[in-house]
């Protein structure tokens, strides 16, 4: 009786372990065949992500950037920059955006974006440092990503970056008209700050009227942040300024504002 139990028993057990052993290998090949390709993963974690689904988005996102994915890795990069569905971690984000630009991109491919905005992230962390980790402050390395996002991809924020860079003399020689050089490029391109500083120079070379009306479009469209130190400026111009060039100054103004896009 005791025989018979047992071997029953065995039986089953068999036939329990045999319908596991299928059900995971129908479960992996249902996973390895849910996307096919980097950019499912990645839609899939875009689509996850927009629904606040962050598990499941850095999920696919990873599963996408182990597959050689620059967006999934740039988007992985901010998460963790920002602390948005993970714990904050700077050095996480560094080693992300490491990967895409140690990997590039095709020239004139979509995958440029990203190489250009990790570069410049690069740099702003060589600029700061990350405490407790190999990425010490290193303004010559912050200076030579600038370079490259500005030059290889013609990148605004990098343009303005390295203008402020080349304007102190942080992480290589100082040049002033290189300075202004690279925040005219950004500045074109619409970026507040590096307007700002332009017409700062613009105003401290005594061009007075152009340095006002530059600084005072910036102010108009500034951030919030922004407006914080583009204010000092724009108002000490404004206060050494005679009434016929602040008038004539606030007309150009306006014009500028319209102008850059």
């Amino acid at each position: 009786m005791i025989g018979k139990y047992t071997s029953t028993a065995i039986n089953f057990s068999v036939l329990i372990l045999a319908l596991c052993v299928t059900s995971a290998w129908s479960l992996d090949l249902k996973t390895s065949t849910k996307n096919e390709s980097p950019f499912d993963y990645f839609k899939t974690g875009i689509i996850a992500y927009k629904k606040g689904d962050k598990i499941e988005a850095i999920k696919s996102l990873r599963y996408a950037a182990e597959m050689g994915h620059h967006g999934a890795n740039w988007k992985l990069a901010h998460m963790y920059a920002d602390g948005d569905g993970v714990a904050e971690n700077d050095y996480q984000a560094y080693k992300f955006f490491a990967k895409i630009v140690d990997e590039g991109a095709e020239p004139g491919s979509d995958d440029e974006a990203y190489v250009s905005d990790a570069l410049v992230e690069l740099g702003n962390y060589f600029c700061k440092g990350i405490p407790s980790t190999p990425v010490k402050v290193d303004l010559t390395k912050a200076r030579s990503f600038y370079v490259r996002a500005a030059t290889s991809y013609g990148n605004p924020e990098a343009q303005y970056l390295l203008g402020v860079m080349l304007l102190n003399g942080q992480g290589g020689e100082k040049n002033r008209v290189q300075a202004a050089r690279w925040f005219q490029l950004s500045a074109d391109k619409g970026n507040t700050s590096a307007q700002a500083m332009l017409g700062n120079m613009l105003f401290q070379a005594g061009k007075t009227v152009k340095g006002l009306a530059m600084l005072t479009a910036a102010y108009s469209k500034a951030s919030p942040k922004e407006k914080l130190w583009i204010r000092p400026l724009q108002e000490r111009a404004f206060a050494i300024a005679e009434e016929a060039e602040r008038r004539t100054a606030f007309t150009l103004a306006s014009d500028l504002a319209d102008s850059v896009k």
